[in-house]
């Protein structure tokens, strides 16, 4: 890691970069409070398109992309640039809903192995603020197996042709562009006869359909190909290639869904669900702040944060030196998702019935809205499933970081259509 960027026009040490950024930021983003930020509604159009006005402006500014290679639109600095600038915008509204997965997944997944044209042409048009990137991977039929999609894209003449279905697609319906996995051979066994692809979301035979989750939100997607038509130019990395393409997307959804990332920009919270429960806050209004099991409750899950924050930079780093290898990624994800439980949980064990029960009234205005604890807890799982399950995260690490027998796994090495499975 560096302290400095030389490049043909300029050398800029990282405190100059800081003190620049400071002086645009106050000039040209709108001011927040930071211990009480405006939060985006990731299921609300008008989320996104004041995320694509505000990431405009920095790209307008010189302060949009900053890790990402200048040939494709960003600055090609190196990350200590990134964390300087993140600690200048913490006062100001950034668009944080574009950081996942557009940038941290989607964008970075296409600098390793897209084309030049599309790194050219949706990495550029995503740091311009123009277009945004979705995940198109998991199926209907799929579960956790991401390698037994059954997506198909058949070739005809000089085309491909997609059938099939895609859900839980985060945030799909504001997204122009998503990575899509298929499958292009059924005669080779399941991680060799698969292709990623680059898709228009408002192609012809596309029809999507939001998902209502348990807590009214409405974020994902599911979508249905039908006779979708595609050419060679939508081929990320190369046909029957596309678990490559997708060992590298996965790299990076469990670096950025546990915070470590350098393609993100700004690090405060996207949305209230992404706040860390005010432990002490809801001692005091549920009078418990002087109980010693609510302050070791509290004292527990506050240090369990400290160590995250703490865990994401030796990650970090070490992958950075080669120290730790790529995979390493996974344990900021299981941390991350093993974090979040504990402060939901904790939240919740404090709040006790005013959780779950509305109590709030005239006499007692320090209950109103802990039913928001009780409403968060119904999905505290979501961490624990992206980017793989924590179960996969826990296989990812046994094998590939410490070096484990891998599990057994009862199709390897059988052509795809000779796997039995169960009828959709």
């Amino acid at each position: 890691m560096t302290d400095t960027m030389t490049s043909t026009e300029t050398t800029e040490s990282v405190a100059d970069f800081a003190a620049r950024a400071r002086t645009w930021l106050a000039e040209n983003m709108p001011s927040i409070d930071p211990d009480h930020p405006p939060f985006s509604v990731r299921a609300e159009q008008s989320s996104w398109d004041r995320a694509k006005e505000l990431q405009k402006r920095l790209y307008e500014g010189g302060f949009a992309g900053i890790c990402f290679p200048r040939e494709y639109g960003g600055l090609g600095l190196d990350h200590a640039y990134q964390k300087a600038f993140n600690a200048e915008c913490r006062s100001y509204e950034m668009p944080l809903i574009l950081n996942t997965p557009s940038f941290t997944i989607c964008a970075a997944t296409i600098l390793d192995v897209g084309s030049e044209e599309q790194k050219r042409e949706r990495v550029s048009a995503a740091i311009r603020g123009d277009e945004i990137l979705c995940q198109l991977l998991s199926e209907p039929s799929g579960g956790s197996d991401l390698a037994g999609v059954i997506t198909r894209a058949e070739r005809v003449g000089d085309k491909w042709i997609i059938n099939g279905a895609k859900t839980w697609s985060t945030s799909a319906f504001a997204a122009d562009y998503g990575l899509m996995l298929a499958r292009t051979d059924w005669t080779v066994p399941k991680h060799e006869g698969l292709t990623m692809f680059l898709v228009p979301l408002d192609a012809p035979g596309i029809t999507m359909r939001r998902i209502k989750e348990v807590n009214g939100n409405e974020e994902f997607c599911e979508e249905f190909f039908d006779g979708l038509e595609l050419g060679d130019d939508a081929v990320v990395g190369a046909v029957n290639d596309g678990w490559t393409v997708t060992t590298r997307q996965l790299h990076h959804e469990r670096r950025a869904v546990g915070g470590g990332s350098e393609f993100a920009s700004g690090t405060a919270a996207e949305n209230a669900s992404e706040m860390p429960p005010d432990h002490v806050g809801l001692a005091r209004a549920t009078g418990q702040d002087g109980d010693p099991r609510v302050q070791d409750l509290a004292g527990r899950a506050f240090v369990r944060r400290i160590v995250k924050e703490q865990l994401i930079d030796h990650v970090f780093r070490s992958i950075g030196n080669g120290s730790l290898p790529p995979n390493a990624g996974t344990l900021i994800r299981l941390f991350h998702a093993e974090t979040t439980e504990l402060e939901v949980d904790t939240a919740l064990a404090i709040a006790g019935t005013a959780g779950v029960v509305d109590e709030g009234s005239d006499d007692a205005p320090g209950l109103t809205g802990l039913m928001d604890v009780g409403v968060r807890y119904l999905s505290r799982q979501t961490g624990s499933l992206g980017g793989g399950s924590s179960e996969m995260a826990r296989n990812v690490i046994s094998e590939r970081i410490l070096g484990f027998p891998r599990e057994l796994a009862a199709d390897k090495g059988i052509p795809f259509n000779q796997v039995k499975r169960n009828k959709s």
